[in-house]
């Protein structure tokens, strides 16, 4: 027998027939001692049992013998029948019991990556089988999100990667259909270019690097959170200087454990946010710490108004906010998507929040280094 239905019909039928015979043969044990129960007749007294003259002294063993062939006789007809019974029962009851499980089998070869959305519909189910369906249900809820994150993700990347590539294809043809193209046509055509291919760069940069963090981490080293945002600050000041924004920066020790290059892109991406995102003649203010057991990294600046609601939309790739926010500024959109991945890959927290007036603070929690 391949099945399980049938192997525990089985069981279950054994069990009973073992429990049926083993009370049989007690049954039958227990009424030969009938005979303490006769009552005592005199001396030569006869009594007829089962149509022989039996005398009084041998009445009881005579007694017990038949009470127990009666035993006997009811047992072998009733024993066959309890087993068949025990039989039919045992299966319906096993199949309704693994009904379930075949259902979840059933969804489970049915799956693809077309039809994620199927479940096992299961609700007649209790207790563990219950548990079983309800979290393959959880699963597939789990995997169909996943799906659909990928594929926007990649159908995102190929619109993005396919812009700078337009821009490059569009901007070589005209200048090379156009015959009195002079020296300075062609260092606009080079700037263009120039342009295209470093945002098509720090595209795919931005893939690897998320790319990255989906898997295992290196080995982790003691970081300070304060020594990571100093080469990050310093790539930001000139920009800064020419918007005319105010820099305020009040870093303190905040050890932990990480990747420095990956820990050194956040405050990398939050900056060049905070930067690129804000107003002319606005501020930014970083700060690093410690807060219990964890290290932060705090990075608040002015900007345009975000909507509560819209916050945590801007952590989604290719997610740049609002238009009256984000502007002309440069990025692919996978700033703050970045920020999410490694600080998660560390076992840390990152959260948003809009600034009252305009702007965004952007606080990262890591776990502290004692």
């Amino acid at each position: 027998m391949s099945g399980l239905r049938p192997r525990l019909t089985l069981l279950a039928t054994a069990l009973v027939a073992l429990v049926s015979g083993l009370l049989l043969w007690l049954g039958w044990l227990l009424v030969a001692g009938v005979s303490q129960a006769v009552p005592v007749l005199p001396p030569g007294t006869t009594v007829r049992v089962d149509g022989l003259d039996v005398p009084a002294e041998r009445l009881g063993e005579a007694m017990g013998a038949a009470a127990q062939a009666e035993v006997l006789r009811a047992g072998l007809i009733a024993f066959p029948l309890v087993v068949v019974a025990a039989a039919g029962v045992s299966w319906v009851l096993v199949g309704r019991v693994l009904g379930p499980l075949h259902a979840v089998t059933a969804t489970a070869r049915r799956l693809t990556v077309d039809s994620l959305d199927t479940r096992t519909d299961v609700a007649a189910a209790r207790g563990e089988v219950a548990e079983l369906a309800a979290g393959f249900d959880a699963m597939l809820d789990r995997l169909q999100s996943a799906f659909d994150a990928q594929r926007r993700f990649v159908a995102n990347a190929s619109h993005e990667l396919r812009t700078p590539l337009a821009v490059l294809r569009t901007e070589v043809d005209v200048t090379l259909s156009d015959p009195t193209a002079d020296v300075d046509e062609l260092r606009r055509m080079g700037a263009v270019v120039r342009d295209a291919t470093r945002r098509a760069d720090d595209l795919v940069t931005g893939l690897l690097l998320l790319a990255r963090t989906e898997g295992a981490l290196p080995d982790l080293a003691a970081v300070d959170l304060a020594v990571v945002v100093a080469p990050a600050l310093a790539a930001v000041r000139a920009e800064a200087g020419r918007r005319g924004l105010r820099m305020q920066v009040h870093t303190s020790r905040a050890p932990a454990l990480g990747d420095p290059v990956l820990l050194e892109r956040v405050a990398g991406n939050l900056l060049e946010n905070a930067v690129r995102h804000n107003v002319a003649g606005g501020w930014v203010e970083v700060g690093t710490g410690v807060a219990g057991t964890t290290a932060e990294l705090r990075v608040a600046s002015s900007g345009r108004a975000v909507a509560p609601e819209r916050v945590e939309e801007l952590f989604e790739p290719f997610r740049r906010g609002p238009v009256e926010r984000t502007g002309d500024a440069p990025g692919s959109g996978l700033g703050l998507s970045i920020v999410r991945a490694v600080v998660t890959a560390h076992g840390g927290t990152v959260a948003a929040a809009p600034v009252t007036g305009g702007g965004l603070v952007v606080t990262v929690r890591l776990p502290g280094r004692c």
